[in-house]
């Protein structure tokens, strides 16, 4: 997949500096001793010098743990949306009379929340997945509404999203090794932004292809096509 590509179907998906701390205090403590320099004054820079990367090296020690806090932080707000979530789809579920085991995790910088062991959960999943995808809107608002923060929460319903990414990224490395041999490029059906990187994640995985995405949604699509 180009870099074009990628970025535009990334943020198509999802809407972080790392401070760098230390290295202007590193840079300004090398004492240079000339000819002539007063031995003590020199000793003088010398201690200045190791005092300075102490503190440099706190400073890096100190980052280190601001940034497994923060990490830290951000498990357990995704954890937190995970909770919301699955108390609305609970009371969502009595209300419509289904029943489903809800199950919460966090897969990277996701909220994830599964329904599945019910019967006919196929009723919330719907033609082509429309039904839950409205599911799942409605869950991040209901989770937006309680935290004040937008949501990138996933829902699955029945494993309809994981069989559909398995299935995604068996078609994208089929296609690739197909290209690979013909030379010839090739089309896809129109997908969501979710599947279209899938299908180029796993393009990316085979030498001798790139994909790009073309068109405009709701019919944007991913082309494979022979590496230059």
């Amino acid at each position: 997949m180009t870099a074009e590509t990628a970025a535009h179907d990334e943020r198509e998906i999802q809407d972080v500096a790392d401070p760098a701390a230390g290295e202007a205090t590193e840079a300004g403590t090398a004492a240079t001793v000339t000819d002539g320099t007063d031995p003590a004054a020199a000793d003088s820079d010398s201690t200045g010098s190791a005092e300075d990367d102490s503190v440099a090296e706190d400073a890096d020690a100190d980052t280190d743990s601001d940034d497994e806090g923060s990490e830290a932080d951000e498990e357990d707000r995704l954890v937190e949306e995970g909770e919301i979530a699955g108390d609305y789809l609970e009371q969502l579920l009595d209300v419509l009379d289904f029943d489903g085991d809800i199950d919460l995790d966090v897969d990277g910088d996701r909220a994830v929340v599964s329904i599945d062991g019910g019967n006919d959960l196929d009723r919330l999943v719907g033609r082509k997945g429309e039904v839950l995808d409205a599911l799942q809107e409605l869950t991040r608002l209901a989770v937006q509404q309680s935290t004040g923060v937008r949501s990138r929460l996933m829902l699955d319903v029945a494993r309809w999203r994981a069989d559909r990414r398995d299935r995604l990224a068996r078609l994208g490395t089929e296609v690739a090794e197909r290209v690979v041999k013909s030379g010839v490029r090739e089309e896809l059906d129109p997908m969501t932004p979710f599947e279209r990187k899938i299908v180029h994640d796993a393009v990316a995985a085979v030498d001798g292809v790139v994909s790009e995405s073309e068109g405009a949604e709701p019919k944007r699509r991913v082309v494979v096509l022979p590496s230059a």
